[in-house]
């Protein structure tokens, strides 16, 4: 074999490593730990995709072959000073020809849409919308990271369910599943070691709790399901204030597309989000087919292919 191309979907909690021949066939896919950059952490990133990509080679049985591009998409990386430390840190360890680096949601909106209009909202352990309008206009909401932003994504519900779980404790609110539930996911005995649990946790971390808290909202608990309703909203005024600045009108017809870990066909968040999409805004119409960011990236290592 020639040539093949890498297409890198770089997350909080993994990170998805795709490889494929020059017609875009895929080889194999493979997960490894997670790569999100993080402000003074571009060596663990840098790390985390490096040895993925040793891990999809070895499975794919191609190394002895050196891949023409390598294209990454990672969380984390809205800023140009991320994307450069990062695309430098790899031409350093010298992995391909070519290595382009992009957002996560670039990758993503290239599988969603090509290169046509549409908005794709995306929830894992961060959040994000990121959208392109009909005359090419590129534009996101949200994606403010798990300090100030990210609502309604898996952080954002584990740090709230932790608040919950604190409040219930004092009394100043009524009991809740999701005490034991937290308390099981963290690997906490009582409320009190949640102190010093939360204050050493990564965004990975809290997203971790997410499961917990859909698991409690779907079997009843009525504070689990508020919090779930919360992040159905906040995810939903992403996508609205997005559509007012790509097609003007968010009444408009227009596509939405979903995709993360959290949003997940079936997922509980995503039947509720559906469910609400219509009437929250009304122009929106679900993009069925479902989005593989990594596959986005590999479409972008051919385009830079084509190219070069």
């Amino acid at each position: 074999m020639s040539t093949i191309v890498v297409g890198v979907d770089g997350g909080g909690s993994k990170t998805r490593v795709r490889v494929a021949d020059a017609t875009g066939a895929e080889l194999i896919t493979v997960d490894g730990p997670p790569s999100a950059i993080h402000p003074g952490r571009i060596e663990q990133s840098t790390e985390a995709i490096v040895r993925t990509i040793a891990d999809a080679m070895a499975a794919a049985g191609t190394m002895d072959v050196r891949p023409s591009v390598v294209c990454v998409g990672v969380a984390g990386a809205g800023r140009e000073v991320e994307r450069d430390a990062l695309w430098q840190a790899l031409v350093a360890r010298d992995i391909a020809d070519e290595i382009v680096v992009n957002t996560d949601a670039t990758i993503a909106l290239d599988d969603a849409f090509g290169d046509g209009p549409g908005i794709l909202l995306i929830a894992g352990t961060g959040s994000i919308a990121f959208g392109r309008s009909p005359t090419g206009v590129v534009a996101r909401c949200g994606g403010w990271g798990p300090v100030i932003g990210d609502e309604g994504s898996g952080a954002w519900l584990g740090r709230r369910a932790l608040g919950v779980v604190a409040a219930a404790h004092d009394g100043r609110e009524g009991e809740t599943a999701l005490t034991g539930a937290i308390l099981t996911a963290a690997v906490v005995d009582t409320v009190e070691g949640l102190i010093p649990w939360a204050a050493r946790a990564t965004a990975a971390d809290l997203a971790a709790l997410a499961p917990a808290v859909l698991h409690c909202a779907d079997t009843g608990d009525a504070r689990a399901d508020t919090l779930l309703a919360f992040a159905v909203e906040e995810l939903l005024l992403n996508v609205r204030a997005l559509a007012r600045r790509l097609f003007v009108d968010e009444r408009a017809a227009y596509d939405v597309a979903l995709a993360g870990g959290l949003l997940f066909r079936g997922s509980p968040l995503r039947t509720r989000l559906e469910r609400r999409l219509g009437s929250a805004v009304p122009g929106a119409q679900l993009h069925a087919a479902e989005v593989i960011p990594a596959r986005g990236a590999v479409t972008g290592a051919l385009r830079l292919l084509a190219v070069t």
